[in-house]
């Protein structure tokens, strides 16, 4: 177990945002994240838990405990993965794929850990984790006790679950199973995915072509964290009323828009921070991407101060030309 005194976050956030916590504590195994609760219950500091940083904008230096998992691992039986909340989720997916195990290959690339992926409900081009989830096993900070929770016990939504609210900061995450599929059905109607499959010739794509695709569609629209500072999607799509969404298709002819069910429209915010005129723009020395307005990104030496004062500024322009409002969707702390 790592326990350590006035530690650097800047490896800890994709932004790539330096930031100091008073203490950092990291558990490879679920005797020592039992030892880091019984630390959590003792001291009367603050403490947060951060999974890979890829979802975390760090606005100050942080007075108090951040925890993180480095527990490893990976059982496979039969169609289910159980894996170590460290684990990078990518390679999650990687690893199924090799296994010919299907289902979560629309999820490639996706940064962050195994156990973020039970908290945000990670997802894209159709597919969410919540999809795949079968269990969530973690430590409750409060009794130190082994719990285990179902898909349904962890109410997931669109970026969404129980670990975001009521249960927020209560458990130490640990393992996370999945339920996969040996047969492979894949999913081609979200996004530009079969496009660009028809534009390499291929019409009935393996698991493995698909990832591949997805990958570079990835690639091409969103920035290397390790070259530009960024945390990916930083908002999220809003869903609308069908009556808002007829309302502005009527305005915009080219409005893309994906149905949810009969009465509501999910509209890409994205597309509406480029109609405002954002996409690659900057504000001192935050700015949004200029291949995917969606991804807002540290132009070199940015504070977490001047992102969100750029998050809010977007926020109000989407606004106030679209009357929706926009929610992020990383954490700031």
């Amino acid at each position: 177990m790592k326990d350590i005194s006035n530690y650097s976050l800047k490896e800890h956030n994709t932004f790539g945002i330096e930031a100091r916590c008073t203490r950092f504590l990291e558990y490879c195994t679920v005797d020592e994240a039992r030892d880091v609760a019984a630390i959590l219950r003792e001291t009367e500091d603050p403490y947060i838990i951060i999974g890979g940083g890829s979802n975390l904008l760090l606005t100050r230096d942080f007075e108090g405990v951040v925890v993180h998992s480095a527990l490893m691992g990976v059982d496979i039986d039969g169609c289910r993965m159980t894996c170590g909340s460290g684990m990078e989720w990518d390679r999650i997916v990687a690893m199924a794929v090799e296994h010919g195990l299907y289902g979560a290959e629309n999820l490639s690339l996706i940064p962050g850990d195994v156990g973020a992926s039970a908290v945000q409900n990670i997802g894209a081009y159709g597919v969410e984790a919540k999809d795949l989830i079968v269990e969530v096993e973690a430590i409750e900070i409060a009794t130190g006790q082994l719990r285990q929770f179902s898909n349904a016990d962890c109410q997931y939504g669109y970026r969404d679950s129980r670990f975001k609210h009521d249960w927020k900061n209560q458990y130490l995450m640990t393992h996370v199973t999945y339920a996969l599929q040996s047969t492979f059905e894949p999913k081609l109607d979200y996004g530009n995915i079969r496009a660009e499959l028809e534009r390499r010739g291929i019409s009935n794509p393996t698991a493995a072509q698909l990832r591949a695709v997805i990958i570079d569609i990835r690639n091409a629209k969103l920035p290397d964290p390790k070259v530009t500072g960024n945390a990916g999607s930083f908002f999220m799509n809003p869903v609308v009323s069908r009556e808002k969404y007829e309302s502005l298709a009527a305005q915009y002819e080219d409005i893309p828009h994906y149905t949810i069910d009969s009465d509501h429209e999910k509209i890409p915010a994205g597309w509406m921070i480029e109609q405002c005129g954002w996409k690659g723009r900057s504000l001192g020395r935050a700015g949004v991407h200029d291949k995917q307005a969606l991804v807002l990104v540290n132009r070199g030496g940015a504070t977490g101060a001047e992102v969100v004062t750029l998050c809010k500024t977007i926020r109000k322009d989407v606004r106030e030309k679209f009357g929706i409002d926009i929610h992020p969707e990383v954490n700031i702390v």
